[in-house]
């Protein structure tokens, strides 16, 4: 009951931040793409974030890595879901924007690091492993080159009939405060965090008392609760007609999730949680690297109809690796 209670507390804060995220896109001047792959991206990922820090600080090394890494794959699979209810034209090619490719690019830098780690000789300096550390750096570094980008564009996609510009709507932008829109924004932001840490806590007690695999809950069930807030926006975003905002926020979440791993290593005191991870985890990890390349691909090519051959390729990734996760939490090898 915890766990369905806080989800659904997630899902109605996601909905209401959305509008918030757009108004302050537009006040602030940061552009959807900007502040969605990075402000609005880091607050509906807060809830997971939580969720992965507590698991870690239990010892629940497998929960905290697969729901980080479960959640970038079920949330590009809700842009998809996304592109299916926006019929006028694929989203990619609609929100083309430097700032998405430069995010997505870096999450696959990111994603990439850990798997490196998990092979690599253990070495943990106060039980936190050297890359945990690179991937701050590689964060910060990408954010602000994100915003050089809105400010000075080194280049522009091609404009087409079906592009969607980002034009500030100063009427609604400016209707109220700046600081009570950013107190609200907060305040929901601390919402979807405290959500976080009761659906750890309860995930955990799935695992234990139904003897499922700590990856399977994490991967298919709290990273899934957890990224309901990217779904809502991406949804919220779309109907909006704030596109950028849309595939920012799911393509910056994505990003900002791959730190969800360098806190939880932090809170992990038995050494590095990329060496206590399972084989499943490792599996998972792989899976977001595919997809979010297919993502890219997608940005790239611009494909107009439809969900694009990105979208389909995505879905089928997504549910083949959760098929091949919970076949190895039912043999016991997750």
């Amino acid at each position: 009951m915890t766990f369905l209670v806080a989800a659904l507390v997630v899902l109605l804060a996601g909905v209401r931040i959305t509008g918030e995220a757009d108004r302050l896109a537009d006040r602030t001047g940061l552009g959807e793409a900007v502040f969605g792959g990075i402000l609005l991206g880091a607050s509906t990922s807060l809830s997971g974030i939580v969720t992965s820090v507590t698991a870690a600080s239990d010892g629940l090394a497998s929960l905290a890595v697969s729901n980080a890494v479960g959640g970038i794959t079920a949330q590009t699979a809700f842009l998809v879901v996304a592109d299916m209810i926006y019929r006028k034209v694929n989203l990619e090619h609609a929100a083309a924007d430097a700032n998405n490719m430069l995010m997505a690019a870096m999450m696959v830098l990111m994603v990439s690091l850990p798997m490196g780690a998990a092979y690599a000789p253990e070495y943990a300096l106060f039980a936190i492993h050297p890359v945990s550390i690179l991937l701050f750096v590689i964060y910060l570094f990408g954010a602000k080159a994100a915003v050089g980008l809105r400010h000075e564009p080194m280049w522009q996609p091609e404009n087409t009939s079906d592009t969607r510009a980002d034009e500030p709507d100063e009427g609604e932008a400016n209707k109220r405060p700046l600081w009570i829109m950013i107190a609200t924004f907060a305040g929901l932001s601390l919402v979807l965090g405290l959500c976080g840490f009761a659906i750890a806590r309860s995930g955990a007690a799935i695992s234990s008392e139904l003897g499922i695999s700590q990856t399977v809950v994490g991967a298919l069930m709290t990273a899934v609760a957890t990224s309901l807030p990217e779904l809502v926006t991406t949804l919220a975003a779309v109907r909006r007609g704030a596109l950028q905002l849309a595939v920012g926020g799911i393509i910056g979440g994505n990003t900002f999730d791959v730190l969800f791993l360098s806190v939880s290593d932090a809170a992990y005191r038995e050494g590095s949680i990329y060496h206590a991870m399972s084989q499943a985890d490792g599996l998972m990890m792989i899976g977001a690297i595919i997809i979010t390349s297919i993502l890219l691909m997608g940005l790239i090519m611009r494909e107009r109809r439809g969900i694009g051959f990105e979208g389909a390729a995505i879905l089928v990734t997504y549910f083949g690796l959760a098929a091949i996760q919970v076949s190895m939490g039912v043999s016991g090898a997750g």
